[in-house]
């Protein structure tokens, strides 16, 4: 059984670093347009607290969150957007603290989770470090979009090994969520780290492979990046349509970046 800490340690270290980042805006650049259509900082700030509570209701009331999924069901496309729509309207200063209380909330119930304990979630249930895990990625490609917005470059680190990990371990459920079969035989994922050292996952005899910068497939795997402008190679039909359909976030398949016409040089 995995220690999940130092997930949940990085985890509190990527969302200090964006907290550090948004706490010195004015109030108007909080409505400054992100990349995701319709979305400003605000929006993003708000859905990162908004999931964040939803993580911390799984984790803390099972019968609590199963109510949260029932409204998913019965708004499926209104879903997403409406919780950031709402968190969006507060006032700047409201939402920081908002999103600063939940996620110190949910830092502490995952830390003081039991071992092997497994929690509910909009996609399969997770274990401590899963929940962790997928809130990072979240915080990490939100955080990204906030960044692109303002202007600003955070330089990749070694935490992207968390995304690329679970963005490895979804590939059945991206397969699933396009209504296709996935295949039988796992692939080979070689990918390389910020600093230059390799991150392989999969048989290493695997016939089918991905390989190229691990931030390269962190951004297709939350969908920050069109395929075409990444420095991904497939080797093999079914890692081909992989790239195409991969996704490291539950729900349903997103639309997407659209492509910006140049490969991305290779890291």
């Amino acid at each position: 059984m995995s220690d999940p800490t130092p997930v949940i340690d990085d985890l509190r270290e990527e969302s200090g670093e964006l907290d550090a980042l948004v706490a010195r805006l004015e109030p108007g650049e909080w409505r400054t347009a992100s990349p995701a259509p319709g979305w400003t900082v605000a929006h993003q700030v708000a859905h990162l607290a908004w999931t964040d509570r939803a993580a911390l209701l799984a984790v803390t009331d099972e019968d609590g969150f199963r109510g949260l999924v029932e409204q998913a069901l019965a708004a499926p496309d209104r879903y997403v957007d409406d919780g950031a729509e709402e968190g969006a309207r507060q006032d700047p200063d409201e939402l920081l603290a908002s999103w600063r209380e939940g996620r110190t909330a949910l830092d502490e119930a995952l830390r003081a989770a039991a071992p092997g304990a497994r929690f509910p979630w909009y996609g399969p249930p997770m274990a401590t470090a899963s929940m962790a895990t997928a809130r990072l990625m979240e915080t990490w490609a939100h955080g990204l979009d906030i960044a692109d917005a303002l202007g600003v470059v955070r330089p990749p680190t070694d935490r992207l090994r968390h995304v690329a990990r679970i963005g490895v371990r979804a590939r059945d459920f991206a397969y699933a969520a396009h209504g296709l079969t996935p295949p039988a035989e796992q692939f080979r994922v070689e990918l390389t780290g910020p600093g230059g050292d390799l991150w392989a996952y999969g048989p290493e005899d695997a016939p089918q492979r991905v390989t190229g910068p691990a931030l390269d497939f962190c951004l297709l795997a939350t969908q920050r990046a069109h395929r075409a402008d990444l420095a991904l190679t497939a080797d093999g039909p079914d890692a081909d349509r992989w790239l195409d359909i991969a996704q490291a976030f539950a729900g349903p398949p997103g639309a997407g970046r659209r492509p910006k016409g140049a490969k991305r040089a290779a890291q």
